[in-house]
């Protein structure tokens, strides 16, 4: 599945991303906030898109001007994210590299998985969350429509910390609401 927005092509990731993939993954303030290690090698990062970015509903955000990789977004089916999500849900989970903060792509691209998890697989709501401090990615999801729901208590993380996870909801209704012109599905 390709999907497209002003700025991005949003498609599976690719062997030949690994480069662009380790560009951004390696600093340190981009896993470690998401959860992540830093990436430590192409190869690695070779090997995550051969197995964690793999699945389907998993894209590369890449820019259409220059078709390189700079981030990842995918659409998570319930037991496969973090949110406590019903059968009819999903959760969308979002990276991108540091010299493309604050430039509105994360949100452009979350509009769009949202557009397909509403109009295209027929979502009823969707999960998004980010752990305490992560102010950067609770600002996306307030700008693409989401509502504070809960928080967890202090759990492990993937990389064995202890962290407050934040999660953010959006029904059906509320994106019909939102989006008057995305009402088909």
């Amino acid at each position: 599945m390709i999907l497209q927005t002003q700025r991005l092509i949003l498609r599976p990731w690719q062997e030949a991303d690994a480069a662009d993939l380790y560009q951004y993954a390696k600093d340190p303030r981009v896993g470690p906030i998401a959860g992540w290690q830093p990436h430590t090698s192409v190869e690695e990062s070779r090997l995550i898109i051969r197995t964690v970015l793999a699945p389907p509903e998993t894209y590369a955000l890449v820019l259409r001007e220059t078709g390189q990789a700079v981030g990842s977004a995918s659409i998570m089916k319930p037991r496969s994210g973090s949110a406590p999500m019903g059968e009819s849900e999903a959760e969308i989970g979002y990276w991108i590299g540091v010299p493309f903060w604050g430039q509105g792509l994360v949100p452009e691209a979350v509009e769009r998985l949202l557009r397909r998890c509403f109009e295209d697989l027929g979502c009823t709501g969707v999960w998004c969350g980010y752990y305490d401090g992560n102010h950067q990615s609770k600002r996306v999801q307030e700008k693409c429509g989401f509502l504070y729901h809960h928080s967890s208590g202090l759990e492990p993380s993937p990389l064995g910390d202890l962290r407050v996870e934040h999660f953010s909801y959006l029904s059906r209704e509320r994106y019909i609401f939102l989006h008057p012109d995305h009402r088909s599905g």
